[in-house]
């Protein structure tokens, strides 16, 4: 049950830390995004790739996971970033933002997959979700939309990965289909963590907060 209420419990975190934080440039929310992005970087590569790896053909798996790349790189061209801490949506628009909303709910509903199988990838989205839903939350507050609107759409957010555990945990699918479906998500999880890490610091220069908050995500990883 814990593995489906905890990325509930992340976003409504992440609404209350939304209204504690006055900027979505704030120093707060770029050390939680470098620590989010080491840590679930880390945790794919300790749980999820190597199993994968295991259980398919070495070529195929590299196959699946450049397609899951490439597949948060075309939900990106809707979602403008939001996976990765960045909503440029016009928040001055008062026209729902379907495609954003679509795109994150497709993101959220493959990330709960992995979770059935892997208890330790539930914190990893936890970790991951976190900071999204405070710069969601933000954008949502600052927006023109009705309050129905609003609560709706991170009612669903919260939503879809349970869902996505739950049908992994309820569909009968072989074990090479889930390990197919993990090397897609893993593809996604690369392309959000890597883009997390690149885009957190400031330009080139060194960091020694976020290059803390990366060491200290891979330690905390590694050792869960």
């Amino acid at each position: 049950m814990i593995k489906f209420l905890l990325p509930v419990f992340a976003v409504i975190l992440g609404i209350v830390l939304a209204f504690f934080t006055k900027s979505q440039k704030s120093w707060n929310n770029k050390l939680l995004l470098s620590f989010s992005g080491a840590f679930l970087l880390a945790l794919t590569l300790f749980e999820l790739l190597p199993e994968v790896y295991h259980h398919l053909n070495t070529k195929f798996t590299g196959l699946l996971i450049m397609g899951g790349i490439l597949l948060q790189i075309v939900l990106e061209l809707f979602s403008k970033g939001a996976e990765h801490g960045h909503v440029h949506v016009n928040k001055n628009d008062s026209t729902f933002p379907w495609l954003l909303f679509i795109s994150l709910c497709i993101h959220s509903f493959l990330e709960g997959f992995p979770i059935h199988d892997h208890n330790t990838m539930v914190l990893g989205v936890l970790v991951h979700k976190i900071p999204i839903a405070t710069m969601l939350t933000l954008f949502l507050i600052q927006s023109h939309f009705s309050k129905t609107q609003r609560i709706l759409f991170l009612v669903f957010f919260g939503l879809m990965t349970p869902l996505g555990t739950l049908i992994s945990n309820t569909a009968n699918l072989n074990h090479d289909t889930v390990s197919a479906i993990n090397a897609i998500v893993i593809g996604i999880f690369l392309h959000i963590s890597t883009t997390i890490l690149f885009e957190s610091g400031d330009g080139h220069k060194f960091n020694l907060s976020k290059f803390v908050a990366i060491i200290l995500g891979v330690t905390v990883a590694y050792f869960i």
